[in-house]
């Protein structure tokens, strides 16, 4: 005889089982999340929400992303983008770039001073991800965890066109 599992389908799951593995992950992801949101400290003004548009813009190649991606990226409608993003352009952390080929795209492109925010910002989170995400799991369940919610994540995306 094999020490071989047997297969256990999603059907076979109790629902109050998967409702308790569903509500543990939440759970475990708010507590996290509003421990290293309230660790960027003071000399960071970022509410959250600019936190997540400016770290998506730091890190993408030339700091600019189309409107219609940015917004996709953090969750948000076109139209509730727009208004989130005239916010953050009137405190001067983002800008607005028109496409010189295609005049119905618009990029949202980070200032000097957005850039300089932005980084200050990324360094405190990863500071806050290090001491209440890394070290409670650890490197290697840390690691294992993202690859599970970047599969997660793709599972349950529809793909986005420009």
């Amino acid at each position: 005889m094999g020490n071989e599992q047997e297969q256990v389908r999603p059907a076979d799951i109790a629902d109050d089982e998967v409702i308790t593995w569903w509500g543990l992950a939440v759970e475990g992801y708010t507590r996290t999340n509003r421990l290293t949101a309230t660790d960027l400290g003071v000399d960071v003004t970022v509410p959250g929400p600019w936190f997540e548009v400016l770290l998506r813009l730091l890190r993408t190649p030339g700091h600019r992303l189309t409107m219609t991606r940015l917004a996709h990226e953090v969750s948000l409608t076109s139209g509730g983008f727009t208004k989130f993003a005239d916010r953050m352009v009137k405190a001067g952390l983002i800008e607005r770039q028109a496409c010189a080929t295609d005049r119905r795209v618009t990029y949202v492109a980070l200032t000097p001073s957005g850039l300089s925010i932005a980084e200050r910002a990324r360094a405190r989170h990863a500071e806050a991800l290090r001491r209440y995400f890394l070290e409670p799991l650890g490197v290697a369940d840390a690691e294992r965890l993202s690859a599970l919610m970047r599969r997660l994540r793709d599972a349950n995306t529809p793909e986005l066109k420009d």
